[in-house]
């Protein structure tokens, strides 16, 4: 009998560096897992900025205000992140500005109910390179338009979701379901709906949980 797939909802946020940082080291750890257990994994929206306007502000000055930080403690913190996302194969590029995010989230969950399986994983994949990457914004309809073709969803279809207010209902109930459950930070990892791993943990850490949740199931 085949066993039941672990099912792994990653809350996050595309605007978010710890989410590119947590998602590659928990796909590391599913690499060295291989096909000992089975996987489903969905991606949740979180946004850590929801009244951001679509110009977006300046990175710098908003991370700042935002945070109460001073210009020696955000340089700091980035030559953190970027030495953490090297160690998880993660390479980031300069990010210049913040955006609005929720038609990136409006496309994932598309991509979720209507695409291919794995369609969503790569789109989520995309739009995280495509921002922390490459300093694109993940809320422009001509990346989003560009970034679905590029893994293979119908640009058509996905032009008629940008342009509509598709899946925004969608999209709202789904985070305030997982606020709810009591997410209020980015990246969570939730197995089962039940057992949560919290923050960008190296890939050991998934592993080793992903690993002790298999046995436990079977």
């Amino acid at each position: 009998m085949t066993p039941t797939p672990l099912r792994i909802d990653f809350v996050s946020d595309v605007a978010c560096p710890w989410c590119a940082v947590g998602l590659n080291a928990l796909e590391r750890a599913l690499e060295r897992i291989g096909g000992d257990i089975a996987v489903e994994i969905h991606f949740q929206p979180f946004e850590l900025n929801p009244t951001m306007p679509p110009e977006g502000a300046d990175a710098a000055q908003y991370l700042k205000s935002k945070y109460g930080l001073s210009d020696a403690q955000l340089a700091a913190n980035r030559e953190r992140i970027i030495a953490l996302g090297a160690a998880a194969g993660f390479a980031f590029g300069a990010r210049e500005h913040v955006w609005n995010t929720f038609d990136a989230h409006r496309l994932l969950h598309w991509a979720d109910v209507e695409g291919a399986p794995g369609t969503q994983r790569a789109l989520k994949h995309a739009l995280l390179k495509a921002y922390h990457g490459q300093g694109r914004n993940p809320g422009a309809r001509d990346v989003l338009l560009e970034l679905a073709d590029q893994v293979g969803l119908p640009v058509e279809r996905a032009r008629e979701v940008l342009d509509s207010a598709a899946f925004t209902d969608e999209v709202r109930a789904a985070e305030q379901f997982w606020q709810e459950a009591g997410i209020q930070s980015v990246p969570a990892t939730v197995v089962d709906r039940r057992h949560l791993i919290s923050g960008g943990q190296p890939s050991e850490v998934f592993e080793q949980a992903l690993r002790q949740l298999a046995a436990q199931q079977g």
